[in-house]
């Protein structure tokens, strides 16, 4: 059955006239099934034989063994000698988990580790069942977890090539990489239809325009797992694909990671739900649930959205499968405990550090009855159905490992047109581009030879922020792209990170934007590019200041208010985050010897680009669609730089660090007396060592940062002087949600503004490995002699050897219950 073209206000008409039965969540919201399209899963999904022997295996599995099909562990987390105890039916390795605990593991490792869990689980147990686990990871522009790699543009930059021909290659391309690697089992592809661009996952989706999502969401599952065929399991070079986040999760307020979409039924269907029935008709094995809600109720445990619509109405006949611990958000529910999700319609919780205790009480629930008998084997028949139909009960077909395909040239040269096809042209006025041969160019900024921002998040690590140039040694940075070009036209290119220069160029090519982000840890307060310090546009006016024609390429992964980097410079490209393949914005950006670059623009925005640093958009500058080619000019004229809204009201002063980091316009450093260094990765050690920091798990996925003292050594948040008086005048505190793991030796100080208060007496007593609030009212602080007319570091914890202390949030809050004031620090 194929899906329906109907209006969804004539739909919703009809449904109401008819007095149509509606299902209801578990928040009360209505929901119409018959107003929703419909799909289904291909026939070749499964088949009568393979049904049969999903039975047989039914009959003769115990209920420990089917509860164990329903949890997904990670690898930092379990071993494959667990799988003797616990049978459990998937493994996954998050964003920052390697291989025997390194990042940066090869291909055959990543085989290695898939081959022991693999070989464990088909050890054969009660009644002589053996059930082979499903290994999966997020491969989302790309194989994006192996060095050495083909990295893809993220996602925004694919919708700007509007090509669905090229995101097939790309979807095969990345399987075969993954299949390499000895895993059959992608969290890809993102069907966000993002509306608020301060989401940190905004790069994660193709367009604002629901349609071409969906074109891509069929070109991306074909890709990837090829076209079903009756009887066959999918080729060895093919992988199981994931349509998510199941459903809105770039839908929500205020563009919240994991919140809450607001909005109308039919709202979510013409814009959110479009991509779903795309994938579901091309084969998608699995759909993931979204961390985030609709009009308030989790998605992990909504009845209506899971099983009425997705199973029942959109005919999808995979398994559904949960995010990171997001089960247990669901209202009554824990990371340990969450019979709702099942029955509301998952069938795999991703458990990643919780799944023991999930397995023990999930296992008690099905044999109580909780969870009934025909759910559980609901759930487990739609897992096998994708194991089988991946072929990873034929042994042979099972292991896919092939490391020497990692980063074949072939591979590497779609990468290199996907990043030429994703550029947008905003502004060439004057003709500046393409750079013409035998040119002297500078080629300046933060990120012209970074590979960590070219690349972005989920690069590496879950973050992105610790990528080097080595790397990748098959890609190039933009710089390397550049400077081969220049010199293949005739020309000379010098790199100078700050545009500075002892021979004045003919032209620079200024390459800066974003730093890596992923996830809620990209969140912004508004779409100002560089709200507090604009260093950028400082050096793109020294340039121009110089005499010197310049080129802006810009590296974001969402359209950002830059209308006084655009008016600073004559040319300015929307380069998003091309991946490992720098050369392909050279193919455009410089001409050949016969004064033609290899390739003309083709790319036009996926997003609207702002016209101020508001959001959502409501008045653009540049239109969805809108990007200019070398053979259609236009000129630009000089943009107002008004950001059209209150800075220092949007950027939330008082909150200073939250989910993982610290928030804009405030930034984190560790120091020690051999210097300081800022706190930029998931990892980082103070300069002679005396204090590390680590991202952990708290209460989300590394929403804390862990803080072990070798020595004396402090933690910093520092930012722009800001004017706090007024907190002052409202009685408010400092407070601090902090877990002390361990006491030190020495005392520990906090200071706010450059005073500091004694806080060891609170820290002795606080109970160990649970977490606690300290306040600190800021008339303390002033009482110190802290200016809060000028506040620049809101905080430093200064701590000695032994030390251990876990920070979940720090921020300014009312505070009618502080305690008295600390005594001072000396």
């Amino acid at each position: 059955m194929r899906r329906k073209s109907i209006g969804v206000a004539l739909a919703l008409s009809l449904a109401g006239a008819a007095g149509t039965a509606v299902a209801m969540d578990e928040g009360g919201t209505p929901v119409h099934p018959e107003i929703w399209p419909v799909a289904r899963s291909p026939q070749a999904i499964s088949d009568a034989a393979t049904e049969r022997r999903i039975d047989a295996l039914l009959e003769r599995m115990t209920v420990e063994q089917k509860v164990g099909q329903l949890i997904q562990a990670d690898i930092s987390a379990i071993t494959p000698k667990d799988l003797e105890t616990y049978p459990l039916g998937s493994i996954l390795a998050g964003g920052n988990s390697g291989p025997y605990g390194n990042e940066r593991s090869t291909a055959a490792d990543w085989a290695r580790l898939v081959r022991e869990f693999r070989e464990a689980s088909l050890r054969p147990g009660v009644n002589g069942v053996a059930v082979p686990i499903i290994f999966g990871i997020d491969a989302v522009h790309g194989h994006n977890n192996v060095p050495g790699a083909t990295i893809f543009p993220h996602n925004i930059g694919l919708g700007a090539a509007r090509d669905p021909g090229l995101i097939r290659r790309i979807g095969e391309i990345t399987a075969a990489e993954i299949a390499a690697s000895g895993i059959e089992w992608t969290f890809a592809p993102t069907l966000a239809v993002p509306r608020d661009l301060r989401w940190g996952r905004s790069y994660e989706g193709y367009a604002a325009d629901p349609q071409l999502v969906a074109q891509y969401a069929k070109a991306m599952t074909l890709g990837l797992q090829g076209e079903l065929i009756p009887g066959q399991a999918i080729a060895k070079d093919r992988v199981a694909a994931t349509a998510k986040h199941f459903l809105a999760d770039g839908g929500t307020e205020h563009g919240k990671d994991q919140g809450d979409a607001r909005i109308s039924e039919a709202e979510l269907i013409a814009v959110h739900a479009q991509g779903y029935p795309a994938a579901i008709d091309a084969g998608a094995l699995t759909v993931m649930a979204s961390f985030s809600s609709w009009n308030g109720t989790k998605h992990h445990g909504n009845k209506a959205l899971l099983t009425t619509i997705l199973k029942e109405r959109m005919g999808f006949e995979g398994f559904v499968v949960g995010d990171w611990n997001g089960h247990g958000q669901v209202p009554g529910c824990s990371v340990t405990d969450c019979p709702q999700s099942i029955l509301a319609g998952l069938d795999m919780f991703m458990a990643p550090d919780s799944w023991k205790g999930l397995y023990a009480s999930t296992l008690e629930q099905a044999k109580s009855g909780i969870i009934p008998a025909a759910r559980l084997d609901d759930a487990v028949r739609r897992i096998l159905r994708v194991k089988f139909k991946l072929g990873l009960f034929d042994g042979v077909r099972a292991d896919r490992a092939d490391p020497s395909i990692i980063g074949a040239p072939d591979h590497l040269a779609v990468a290199r047109e996907a990043v030429a096809k994703s550029l947008v042209l905003l502004k060439n006025n004057g003709g500046l581009l393409p750079i013409r041969p035998g040119a002297r160019v500078l080629v300046a900024g933060p990120a012209a030879h970074s590979m960590a921002m070219q690349s972005g998040g989920w690069t590496v690590s879950w973050q992105g922020s610790d990528v080097t140039r080595d790397d990748f040694p098959n890609g190039q940075t933009i710089w390397e792209g550049i400077e081969e070009a220049v010199r293949a036209a005739g020309g000379a290119a010098t790199l100078s990170a700050d545009g500075s220069f002892t021979t004045k160029p003919d032209v620079a090519i200024f390459i800066f934007g974003e730093e890596p982000y992923a996830e809620f840890q990209g969140d912004v307060p508004t779409l100002d590019y560089q709200p507090v310090n604009p260093a950028d546009l400082a050096r793109l006016k020294r340039l121009k200041e110089a005499g010197i024609p310049v080129v802006a390429v810009f590296l974001s992964g969402r359209p950002l208010f830059t209308n006084p980097e655009i008016n600073a410079a004559d040319a300015f490209v929307a380069a998003w985050l091309p991946g490992s393949q720098g050369a392909g914005v050279a193919d455009v950006l410089v001409a050949r010897r016969d004064g033609k670059p290899i390739r003309d623009f083709s790319g036009t925005l996926p997003f609207a680009w702002p016209a101020t640093a508001a959001s959502p958009i409501a008045a653009p500058l540049f239109p969805i669609g809108y990007g200019l080619r070398y053979d259609k000019p236009q000129i630009v004229p000089l943009l107002p730089e008004d950001p059209g809204i209150d800075l220092a009201a949007a950027l939330n002063l008082e909150n200073f660090f939250a989910g993982g980091r610290a928030r804009a316009p405030w930034s984190m450093s560790v120091g020690d007396d051999g210097g300081v260094r800022p706190v930029e990765s998931a990892a980082v050690v103070s300069p002679n060592g005396m204090l590390s920091v680590k991202s952990v798990d708290v209460k989300a996925q590394e929403d804390g940062k862990q803080f072990r003292w070798a020595g004396m050594g402090s933690v910093q948040i520092s930012g722009p002087n800001a004017d706090l008086m007024r907190h002052l005048d409202q009685d408010m505190a400092l407070r601090l949600d902090v877990r002390v793991d361990a006491v030190g030796e020495g005392r520990v100080s906090i200071a706010f503004g450059n005073a500091a208060l004694d806080v060891t007496d609170w820290i002795g007593a606080a109970p160990i490995g649970k977490l606690s609030k300290l306040q600190i009212r800021l008339r303390c602080f002033a009482d110190r002699g802290a200016d809060l007319q000028r506040v620049g570091n809101p905080l430093s914890l200064t701590g000695h050897e032994g030390l251990g202390l876990t920070l979940l949030a720090a921020r300014i809050e009312s505070s009618p219950d502080a305690p008295p004031c600390p005594s001072n620090a000396e």
